[in-house]
């Protein structure tokens, strides 16, 4: 048998590229698609990055880069990206509800099909660390750093939640302005940080916070920010606040959470983590049609489909990999860039090369578990993730990856 040639290899990988191409229908919109894998992706690589499990005698903490080096919160924004599932994840369950609607589809039925798709993953997680728990504390692990690790493999669960309630909630909210939610962001912070309110009251943040972008996903699907201008406000508006709260109001630089400091934008949302949310869903408005254009080429449609079709799958095992490398590691003593504090560029320099090795992992976790995110065992059937119907002669087959 002749061994396929990289010229081979290329070819088929560039034929399947255009069978993905042909068989995606002409009337979706893959800038949506777009968002969200660089959404999604943008959540893991800043995980990766600024997210370290520090070897301490026999011991393992969480620390972070931007603890020791805050020079780096740039970083934060470019991998802070949650803002944009929410816009997206608006816009797409605005247009599934509407759609449904107009079929005769029950809430209650449209609702348990889009939180199944949700929540199904799930279980394998929670599954595979109920097991690994146990099996770490009957070994004798430290307690801290058993709750170190489960608290780092199911964080992802608390987007999770918070995203199931504002789909639930969506024939509410489909045309609420997104100026009350944002209102409400914004008073809270004044009474918890200019009044002394209790700093509990942040967590209505955990809802409003979010429904800010949601509900201009909402009214993105209704046509309402088609013009660059909507786009332009949002953009402009979000950085000036944001770079004004920043300096002149002590909000923090960094983005997500940092380790010790005393006010996270991210836990619970501050009014600074929502106005750059505004940044970034202008920006992602005003870049719609430059990614529909690029999305025509096979190769980057294809690569942004599979994204899609793991979305979930990637999302909720993503730590896991990382901590399993991290793990793996071990072995071969505390190796910089992965075990080592995170107190020095070197540090950063080390951990960039660590993340082809996280990848790999993730890529494990992806085969062993990608089929739960269908809502099927291992090799059972066709995927329910990709759309097929058997058409007349004269019409194309059409496939595409589903929307969550």
């Amino acid at each position: 048998m002749r061994e396929p040639t990289p010229h081979g290899t290329w070819d088929g990988i560039r034929r399947a590229a255009h069978q993905v191409d042909a068989a995606t229908p002409a009337d979706r919109d893959r800038a949506v698609d777009a968002l969200r894998a660089f959404a999604i992706l943008g959540v893991v690589l800043g995980h990766w990055l600024v997210t370290a499990l520090v070897a301490d005698g026999g011991n393992l903490h969480t620390a972070s880069p931007l603890q020791h080096l805050p020079r780096l919160a740039p970083i934060s924004w470019a991998f802070q990206t949650l803002a944009v599932f929410f816009l997206v994840g608006g816009h797409v369950a605005t247009r599934g509800y509407t759609a449904a609607r107009a079929r005769g589809v029950p809430y209650r039925t449209w609702l348990v099909t889009r939180l199944s798709r949700l929540f199904t993953p799930v279980a394998a997680v929670l599954a595979l660390w109920t097991v690994v728990t146990v099996a770490l504390l009957f070994s004798g692990t430290d307690y801290s750093t058993v709750r170190t690790l489960v608290k780092l493999a199911l964080s992802p669960l608390w987007f999770l939640v918070v995203f199931a309630a504002l789909t639930a909630a969506t024939p509410l909210v489909t045309r609420l302005n997104p100026l009350w939610p944002l209102a409400v962001v914004l008073h809270v912070d004044l009474l918890r940080f200019g009044l002394g309110a209790p700093q509990s009251l942040g967590w209505v943040n955990l809802a409003a916070g979010w429904l800010v972008p949601y509900t201009l996903g909402a009214a993105w699907a209704r046509g309402e920010l088609e013009r660059a201008r909507a786009g332009w406000v949002l953009l402009l508006g979000g950085a000036a606040a944001t770079a004004g709260l920043v300096l002149w109001a002590g909000y923090p630089a960094s983005m997500v959470g940092v380790p010790g400091a005393s006010v996270s934008n991210l836990d619970p949302p501050t009014l600074a983590a929502v106005t750059f949310g505004l940044t970034q869903c202008g920006l992602a408005l005003l870049l719609r049609d430059r990614l529909r254009r690029t999305m025509r080429r096979p190769l980057a449609w294809t690569a942004v489909a599979l994204v899609n079709l793991s979305a979930m799958t990637i999302f909720l095992w993503h730590q896991t990999a990382m901590m399993a490398t991290t793990a793996t590691g071990l072995l071969a003593g505390r190796l910089p860039g992965l075990h080592t504090r995170p107190d020095d560029l070197v540090w950063v320099a080390y951990r960039l090369t660590w993340l082809p090795a996280f990848a790999l992992a993730l890529t494990v976790c992806w085969t062993a578990f990608r089929a739960y995110e269908h809502g099927r065992p291992a090799g059972r059937g066709r995927s329910r993730v990709v759309r097929t119907g058997h058409a007349p002669a004269d019409r194309p087959r059409t496939a595409g990856p589903r929307r969550v």
